[in-house]
């Protein structure tokens, strides 16, 4: 089968096309196979392939493959699902220790990661959304808020904060959301109250408190801006940062915590379905090929239009 290797530590240029053998079903005990049609770029495979997060990696070094989401039809049967289903997740790279990612033609995955694809959901759709929407969604349980609080998303122009918007909407919470300049209408749609400029840390903390004077009751920091947004969260608030790389110091009684995706397969079923039904939005920036897997890099780290890169296999 296809994959697309790391093949040293670097830029762009040394991803590579190669072949590997492709997985017999059974070959690792509890684990099925999925024929994919599409798998997203997503942040971490740069840091990854740059060795950035060489240190989390332990004895794991190039060649190997990266990738975390993907979309695809399960060739084994599992749990509720039957061989041929179109099904979508993501595999949490780091944690398998593996290299095997989703650069590749087959995955094997466990089949508690997986979701069923609606079919007004293609490949290309449901490859952007597992990561990043349950990331977000995960985060925004972490807050535990009442209903009517007022939330703050950092990040809101990116994937993740896109969805933070969107799942703290839904929580029943009045979003205050940091954007991009031009963005505004578009946060505006996805539920935000108000839309503050991405800027200066100071910038910042002037245009929420001119929402929001009294500060605000919850943070989820997805654009990593750290101790310089503590000035607008209450006393006794929860601040959520998307890695424990930018947590910080507690103090007023703040909790302080960080999310970590993780693989739900139940829940990503339940936020397909909400994007087959348009009531959560998710972008696709551009579609390529498995051999322009460089080419995609070198794009996403020139900062493409929003949305997420999928590659189409």
């Amino acid at each position: 089968m296809r994959v697309v290797e790391v093949t040293a530590y670097g830029g762009p240029e040394v991803l590579r096309l190669s072949r590997r053998p492709e997985p017999e079903a059974g070959e690792v005990p509890g684990r099925v196979r999925v024929r994919l049609k599409a798998a997203a770029v997503n942040q971490s495979d740069l840091r990854i392939r740059s060795g950035q997060a060489a240190g989390r990696l332990g004895d794991l070094t190039p060649p190997f493959v990266v990738g975390s989401d993907f979309a695809g039809r399960l060739l084994d049967p599992a749990p509720g699902l039957e061989a041929g289903t179109r099904v979508a997740g993501f595999v949490p790279w780091f944690e398998e220790g593996t290299g095997q990612g989703t650069y590749a033609e087959v995955v094997q995955v466990d089949p508690a990661w997986l979701a069923p694809v609606p079919d007004d959901v293609d490949f290309t759709t449901a490859a952007s959304v597992p990561l990043s929407a349950l990331t977000a969604q995960q985060a925004v349980d972490m807050l535990r808020l009442p209903a009517g609080s007022v939330v703050l998303v950092t990040g809101a122009s990116g994937v993740v904060g896109r969805f933070a918007v969107q799942h703290a909407v839904a929580a029943g919470y009045r979003v205050v959301a940091v954007a991009n300049d031009g963005d505004e209408h578009e946060v505006g749609v996805l539920g935000a109250e108000r839309t503050v400029r991405r800027g200066a840390p100071e910038d910042v903390i002037t245009g929420v408190l001119g929402y929001a004077p009294h500060q605000v009751d919850g943070v989820f920091d997805a654009a990593l801006i750290g101790d310089p947004l503590l000035p607008v969260l209450k006393d006794g608030g929860v601040f959520v940062s998307a890695t424990q790389e930018r947590m910080p110091v507690a103090e007023r009684g703040i909790s302080v915590l960080a999310v970590h995706g993780t693989p739900d397969g139940a829940r990503l079923k339940e936020i397909l379905e909400k994007v087959a039904k348009r009531e959560l939005i998710t972008r696709v920036a551009d579609v390529m090929p498995l051999e322009g897997a460089a080419e995609a890099h070198r794009r996403v780290e020139a900062g493409h239009r929003p949305g997420r890169l999928v590659l189409l296999i």
